[in-house]
């Protein structure tokens, strides 16, 4: 079946400016394919290729980005044909992926049939807590515990270590571990010299676990963590440009952590997502998956794969509320549940 693609660049703008290691958000691109058939043009499949400056391993800039999305939109069925040639444009495969499925399923943005899309079944998810003041900061962990989330995930790195101590004693002074699970993402904050000590001192906070505590690309360091942490530590960006089946397999071998973190536009999209998972279930490494700043489109996707999984620990997909004229879309967040349309 021929197809046929074409693309459009979207500029979401943040309600708020977001605080990440990498700098304050205030807007998101994000080329979106669309692809249809001769049969049935008016039938079109979308995908979502989302982008994280600094972040997203084939994103150099705008320019050189939208020229390969429209080299793939102009040669479709070749790289239809071809995939492992985006091996290391892991967000536009992912694009391209997302766009096929839904073009297979009507295009109806219906990418898997599951309890969750026929709003049986919620997804328990974490409340995320950006970086910013103190301030700010303790306005979203007041925020996130009012609307009933039994999860709290905070970024740390970008303040004061005291603060940011300060201000997970005061959510544990509240609430023990049983009523409320913590988590916390570093992002590769810590030096080496400081990272156990800084691990000692958040264990005895009882948290659930950390997300990269150390800069990526440090295997000897970060396996002896794994192992004499007192604090389980989740792999995250060590994912990031990791292709071929046999270094995934490596890596987890190596370095032993109790947990791996998912974002499919990092990670070359459902068939990279389910190759980590494979892996990591035959080492009962446990898993969740995070969106990685997707609009509507792309997260209600990533939604509806996760929810195929018989995996109760929170996932990372609260981001659908961030931007001020986000995508029309069905999902629904209730007292830390995600919820694909109405209930039943």
């Amino acid at each position: 079946m021929n197809l046929v693609a074409t693309f459009e660049k979207r500029v979401f703008q943040f309600k708020r400016p977001s605080g990440t290691s990498r700098g304050i958000l205030t807007e998101k691109l994000a080329w979106f394919i669309s692809l249809s058939s001769g049969d049935s043009p008016s039938v079109q499949g979308v995908g979502e290729c989302s982008i994280i400056p600094g972040l997203s391993p084939d994103f150099e800039n705008q320019e050189l980005y939208e020229q390969k999305v429209s080299e793939v939109c102009q040669n479709i069925n070749h790289y239809l044909n071809h995939t492992e040639e985006l091996n290391t444009f892991p967000s536009i495969y992912f694009g391209l992926e997302m766009a096929l499925l839904d073009l297979q399923n009507g295009g109806k943005r219906h990418f898997f049939n599951t309890a969750f899309t026929q709003g049986k079944r919620a997804i328990p998810i974490n409340g995320l807590i950006w970086m910013g003041t103190p301030k700010f900061m303790q306005e979203q962990i007041e925020d996130k515990l009012s609307q009933g989330f039994n999860c709290i995930k905070m970024k740390i790195g970008a303040l004061d270590f005291e603060q940011e101590i300060a201000l997970l004693k005061g959510i544990r002074a509240r609430y023990s571990k049983e009523e409320i699970t913590l988590r916390v993402d570093a992002n590769g904050a810590f030096s080496l010299d400081e990272a156990m000590k800084k691990l000692e001192r958040l264990a005895a906070l009882e948290l659930h676990s950390i997300e990269q505590p150390i800069a990526v690309n440090q295997h000897e360091q970060l396996s002896f963590l794994c192992k004499h942490s007192p604090l389980p530590i989740a792999l995250d960006e060590e994912l990031i440009g990791i292709h071929a089946y046999s270094e995934k397999e490596n890596l987890l071998q190596k370095i032993k952590p109790p947990f791996i973190i998912l974002k499919p536009s990092l990670i070359g999209g459902f068939k990279g997502a389910r190759e980590w998972i494979e892996l990591a279930e035959k080492r009962n490494v446990k898993w969740w998956i995070t969106s990685a700043l997707e609009s509507n489109i792309g997260l209600n996707a990533i939604a509806q794969f996760t929810s195929q999984f018989n995996n109760l620990l929170p996932q990372g997909l609260g981001t659908g509320a961030l931007y001020t004229r986000n995508i029309e879309s069905n999902l629904m967040i209730e007292k830390g549940q995600l919820f694909c349309g109405a209930r039943k």
